[in-house]
């Protein structure tokens, strides 16, 4: 499989293409792209559906990702005013690409909060049981979390 030709060298400081990636690492940016890559919709509908999101957060993410090219805003005259976001097809490219990352912490999830158990265990932790059940427990909350945006998204 033959590369782009790829602009600038993200290791080097000065590299403009680091404002990208730390836009893209943005978590709400992920999960708002997720959403919006099946279907346009609108800032209540995107507010519900990502739990602890605010209004203000949201509202400076979806700003930022216009002026990013990657979402497209429009007003419709109506009464009230509805607003509804899509992904531009700059902005699908991108979606492509986050999709299988989000597969893969679903995927992961267990593994990595295992290891993070361990981890906190040998730092002196002792993998006390309260470690293990509020890890146990991060697992069935990120489960059925999972579970709902992927039925949402559906």
């Amino acid at each position: 499989m033959l590369d782009a030709p790829r602009k600038g060298n993200v290791y080097a400081s000065e590299c403009p293409t680091r404002l990208v990636l730390d836009r893209i690492a943005d978590k709400w940016t992920v999960l708002i792209l997720a959403l919006l890559s099946h279907e346009p919709l609108r800032f209540n509908t995107l507010l519900r559906h990502i739990e602890g999101l605010s209004q203000k957060v949201l509202s400076q993410t979806l700003k930022r990702l216009e002026r990013d090219g990657l979402v497209a805003r429009t007003v419709y005259a109506t009464v009230p005013v509805s607003v509804e976001y899509a992904l531009t097809p700059l902005g699908h490219t991108l979606a492509h690409s986050i999709t299988p990352i989000i597969v893969w912490s679903e995927t992961h999830i267990d593994a990595v909060l295992d290891a993070r158990t361990a981890y906190d265990a040998r730092q002196g932790g002792g993998g006390r049981l309260s470690d293990r059940t509020r890890a146990a427990r991060q697992r069935s909350a990120l489960r059925k979390k999972a579970r709902r945006i992927n039925a949402a998204a559906i």
